[in-house]
């Protein structure tokens, strides 16, 4: 493990056909009373994030997908809106001012 690799958390997440690919964790909020993670893929290099629960079993913490559509719509619009408002997903890095 890289240095940089243990300054960031780093998730090894396996999917239903057990592929494991790791994520970094990007963010974390609150949503009633819930805890959720916003996590990105560290072997694809798109600008997109995936948004797990995060849940207690045995004493551990697992992650889990969101099944509910107005759970998921609403954790994903705090994250969008008070977590990653300030990143610019079409390169632009000017902030003139003017929308057209």
């Amino acid at each position: 493990m890289t240095e940089d690799e243990m300054s960031r958390d780093v998730y090894t997440l396996t999917d239903e056909d057990g592929k494991e690919e790791q994520f970094e964790l990007l963010a974390s909020c609150e949503y009633g009373d819930k805890e959720y993670y916003a996590l990105a893929s560290l072997d694809n290099e798109s600008d997109e994030y995936v948004i797990l629960r995060v849940e207690q079993e045995n004493g551990e913490t697992i992650l889990v997908t969101i099944d509910d559509d107005d759970e998921f719509d609403a954790v994903a619009d705090i994250f969008d809106d008070e977590v990653f408002s300030d990143i610019d997903y079409d390169g632009d890095t000017s902030d003139t001012g003017d929308e057209g």
